[in-house]
């Protein structure tokens, strides 16, 4: 059997993967991922005309976000979980329609017209015909129907919604929500259910994405922060200390929170990876003295890594590779990300998690100590934001780069480490996400007292340096185009596609996106966002440079 993916940065030749996911996802894993959204527009159909009428359903609104999120790259592997959720989606399907059903006939006094499409697709009753109807309404068969452009508007519109899907979900995590939220996961979905679009409205729609993602974006900082406090600039060692060990990679910070809380007392230090490394800037995090630590890079690196950890590992939310055998034992998943095999935690007991952690070696010997910087989120930097402008207008500060996005394996992300080492004495990097580790080791000195590279945090703190610019621009009394500010970002999945959908949303221009284009993007859409938005492909350091600050950059 074949398939056609092309949601992420790495898909094969540039253009697709049809054999097998780059990412380590199967054919019939693909299949029921695309069945799982088919099966999420029926019940989004059904939502939002229910919700006109006044109806709600909290079960739907959840569902929704959980289906979003489990296609996310790297996520869910578990083709029979995916089957589950999707019987699942039937049975959500069928009460939502249920409800709509009742209220319109109380309103209207007549039952209401039957919909077709996704709202009346019907689930098989085996696993194998479940993959037969995946793979009869994947990508593939949308782009014969609707050709390439439109078809690359609808998953530029659905890329985004599954990244804004995961943000809420981790606010959701934190008892954070909000109802428009969920009102417009039903709107978008049933508008990617129509029969036919223009460009324009898709365009749009794309952009409404990006609108409602910075209110997603805005809870989860609220969640995070109201749980576990501002975060600060903290040191963060990076080389490890003697004893028994857990890595814990991922995005979730209320599953590191109630890790270190059921390993109090063990004498087993908990290290972070990958996105996790932010949290030690967080006051009710860092309080953990068996906090020991960030171990190892990006994602992209986890099978070296990981094989080599003495130690147990958790895997929460995306980030997910193949585990290798050498250390599938003794990694353990939470939450939405699962793989075939490994042992998942539904509960949050880590109980199974710590005996695999004191069972392991651990580490026999301390590292050398060698520290990073993280903690710049906004409430930081605006609490000396006097002394930022101040340096501004006194050209101590010539000009700010946010470099950061998602990291990966595939070449050219040295461009950002090179941009980095080249940037001007005279600048400040700030940057997020965890393809900061391509430069988050470098001693860039600082300026009047300040840092030039500042750790925002992950990569949903992209709301962080939105608040930092944005009070900048009011400072100045400047649009946020007029700022001196250039946005230089790498993506992979399809959170770094929502993210920029929200700064199109909010008008910011000259964005630098690489290491290439993606590949759902047709040339046709492609000239659309670079003549609305002036989106231009990262070229080289040196020559990107002298674009941005003139031949003085060097």
């Amino acid at each position: 059997m074949g398939m056609f993916c092309y949601q992420c940065e790495q898909t094969a030749r540039g253009t697709g993967c049809n054999t097998f996911g780059v990412c380590g996802k199967d054919p019939e894993t693909a299949a029921l991922q695309d069945l799982l959204l088919h099966a999420a527009k029926g019940v989004a159909m059904y939502g939002h005309r229910a919700r006109q009428l006044g109806v709600t359903d909290h079960g739907a609104d959840v569902f929704l976000l959980e289906a979003l999120f489990t296609t996310v790259t790297n996520v869910n592997f578990d083709a029979h979980k995916l089957a589950e959720m999707i019987w699942r989606a039937a049975t959500v399907r069928d009460r939502v329609q249920a409800a709509y059903a009742e209220a319109y006939t109380a309103q209207h006094g007549t039952a209401p017209a039957s919909l077709d499409g996704p709202a009346a697709w019907l689930p098989e009753h085996t696993f194998d015909a479940l993959v037969r109807q995946g793979e009869a309404i994947g990508l593939d068969a949308r782009q014969e129907r609707f050709g390439a452009d439109v078809t690359a508007l609808q998953e530029l519109t659905l890329y985004g919604l599954k990244g804004m899907a995961a943000y809420a979900d981790h606010a959701l995590v934190l008892g954070k929500e909000d109802d428009s939220v969920y009102a417009f996961f039903h709107e978008a979905l049933d508008f990617l259910a129509k029969d036919a679009y223009t460009v324009a409205e898709l365009v749009a729609m794309t952009l409404k994405v990006g609108e409602v993602n910075l209110t997603v974006m805005g809870l989860l900082d609220a969640a995070n922060t109201g749980a576990y406090g501002h975060p600060v600039p903290t040191k963060v060692r990076v080389t490890p200390v003697k004893g028994k060990a857990i890595l814990v990679s991922g995005h979730d910070l209320k599953d590191l929170a109630l890790l270190l809380e059921q390993t109090q007392g063990t004498g087993i230090n908990i290290y972070t990876h990958s996105e996790m490394l932010p949290a030690h800037g967080y006051p009710q995090l860092k309080k953990y003295a068996h906090l020991a630590g960030n171990y190892g890079g990006a994602w992209q690196d986890q099978q070296k890594e990981f094989d080599a950890f003495p130690g147990a590992i958790l895997m929460t939310t995306n980030c997910i590779q193949k585990p290798r055998e050498s250390y599938k034992a003794r990694i353990y998943t939470t939450g939405l990300v699962e793989w075939p095999g490994v042992e998942h935690l539904t509960d949050k007991d880590f109980t199974p998690l710590i005996q695999a952690a004191l069972a392991a070696p651990g580490f026999d010997a301390d590292g050398a100590e060698q520290f990073i910087t993280v903690g710049f989120g906004h409430n930081t930097v605006l609490g000396v934001a006097p002394v930022v402008i101040d340096a501004v207008k006194s050209g101590a500060i010539r000009h700010f780069f946010l470099v950061g996005g998602c990291d990966g394996a595939k070449s050219g992300r040295n461009y950002y480490t090179e941009l980095v080492e080249q940037i001007p004495a005279d600048c400040v990097v700030l940057t997020l996400a965890c393809g900061k580790y391509r430069f988050n080791k470098l001693e860039l000195g600082e300026i009047g007292g300040l840092p030039r590279l500042m750790d925002i945090g992950q990569c949903n703190d992209a709301y962080s340096a939105i608040k930092i610019a944005a009070a900048l621009a009011d400072a100045f009394g400047v649009g946020l185009n007029e700022l001196p500010l250039s946005l230089i970002l790498s993506w992979y999945e399809q959170k770094a596609v929502v993210i920029l959908l929200t700064l199109l949303h909010l008008g910011i221009k000259g964005i630098r996106l690489g290491p290439t284009l993606p590949a759902f993007v047709t040339p046709a859409i492609l000239q659309v966002l670079v003549e609305n938005f002036d989106i231009k492909p990262i070229g080289t350091p040196a020559g990107d440079l002298e674009a941005i600050l003139g031949k003085a950059a060097a």
